[in-house]
């Protein structure tokens, strides 16, 4: 491979605290070189390849913290290769794949199994996660430290929560002994048993039952009451309410130390979009009111939020087809993920740096992986993107295998251009 130079944009690396219009430099071996305003055409070597980005955008390549795959057993949603094409082409290289799959990753054959086939198959960094508790039934945990060692970035229940407290306190001090990151989907399920939407006039008005926000709070209250006693890497998966900021607000003031992460169809969409029961908009945990879809950008903007994730969950159609409150929870993101946070900074919600921050350096900072950022001896994984290009969500034109968009036909504003790893071109919209 040629070294090449991106000359001409304007690079943000939060990581370094850089934006500023510049270039970026590449070597032989897919390394970044160099970066910033020093990188310019007056210092082009004449045998090199020159990119000029004419004022685009470019950032390190996205890290997306909760998607989930299909493979194994679910393969007919989604694979691989697949999801790898969908995440190239929203810009994002680097994803945790969720191990809610069938079976569960729980055993080291099953890491094995999802470590090869992510090799063979995909075309970005997978970083996988396994189950907290065998089969993800909150009674049994798994072999943090075997796991770990096989390649595990971090251990999660996915979509369930640990209910038992005596069984959440033995997860948090046995992950502070062996330094491995806890990732707790906060949702009580005795609360949220058999209902499918956010508690309140809407749902009262389809005549559906609702799960109260309640129910989010009093997990994230436990856990991080216990994280007091047993301080581990500990990260909120996703929050969706108001009152769930406060608590968090009040541990990180109070110097507990944790992450938290939110997805992007709680910061873009409200309970109001569900409309006549679509069930695209069935999303875990719920679209909640408006009230609360402010209060998580907020939460962003001081510092309580750590990262926005796409919740990339592909279903087909047959499960979403259904009445709401049989209909499959879910909906893909992962390609619209970057061009929907944009939004966020075209209606002046949040400054573009912070944007990039959620979804690059700190997603990296958290799951300890020298991703998300533009520094020199890292990998070339980069994201360009046009900040203003106007453009259309079409379902028929997506790359995931599944096409539950929760926001088809949304008209947004930032398209991804060109996606980059390890310095080879792996996406280019022309």
């Amino acid at each position: 491979m040629k070294e090449k130079y991106f000359i001409n944009a304007r690079i943000i690396d939060p990581s370094q605290g850089i934006d500023e219009i510049g270039g970026l430099i590449v070597d032989a071996n897919g390394k970044i070189k160099a970066a910033g305003k020093k990188v310019n055409k007056e210092n082009i070597p004449t045998k090199s390849e020159k990119i000029d980005l004419k004022s685009k955008v470019l950032i390190p390549g996205i890290v997306d913290m909760k998607v989930f795959v299909g493979e194994p057993g679910f393969e007919y949603k989604e694979n691989f290769r697949s999801l790898s094409n969908a995440a190239l082409s929203g810009g994002v290289t680097s994803v945790v794949s969720m191990p809610n799959t069938s079976p569960a990753i729980d055993n080291v054959s099953m890491v094995d199994f999802i470590l090869r086939r992510g090799r063979d198959k995909s075309g970005i960094n997978i970083f996988p996660a396994a189950t907290l508790t065998r089969n993800m039934e909150g009674k049994l945990m798994t072999e943090f430290g075997l796991l770990s060692k096989k390649g595990i970035i971090g251990f999660t229940d996915a979509t369930k929560t640990i209910q038992n407290s005596e069984i959440m306190s033995r997860i948090m001090n046995y992950a502070s002994d062996l330094d491995v990151l806890v990732m707790q989907h906060p949702e009580d399920q005795e609360l949220s048993k058999g209902r499918c939407i956010s508690e309140g006039e809407i749902s009262t008005r389809l005549g559906l039952q609702g799960i109260p926000d309640i129910a989010e709070k009093i997990i994230i209250e436990r856990d991080l009451s216990l994280l007091g006693e047993y301080p581990c890497r500990y990260h909120i998966s996703q929050l969706s309410s108001a009152k769930s900021v406060e608590v968090i607000k009040k541990y990180k003031k109070e110097g507990i130390k944790f992450s938290a992460g939110v997805s992007i169809n709680n910061l873009s969409l409200n309970e109001n979009d569900i409309g006549d029961f679509k069930t695209f908009m069935k999303v875990s945990p719920p679209l909640r009111k408006e009230d609360d879809r402010k209060a998580l950008i907020k939460g962003i903007k001081d510092g309580y939020i750590d990262v926005i994730v796409s919740d990339h969950k592909p279903e087909d159609e047959e499960s979403k087809r259904l009445p709401f409150a049989q209909a499959a929870e879910g909906s893909i993101g992962i390609e619209t993920l970057l061009s929907l946070a944009l939004e966020l900074y075209h209606n002046q919600s949040l400054p573009l740096k912070k944007i990039i921050e959620t979804i690059t350096c700190n997603p990296a900072r958290i799951l300890k992986i020298n991703k998300g950022n533009l520094k020199k001896g890292s990998d070339a994984d980069l994201c360009i993107f046009d900040l203003n290009e106007p453009w259309k969500v079409d379902v028929s034109k997506l790359k995931s295998k599944s096409k539950n968009a929760a926001i088809e036909n949304r008209k947004l504003q930032g398209k991804v251009l060109m996606t980059y790893l390890k310095g080879e071109s792996v996406f280019s919209l022309q």
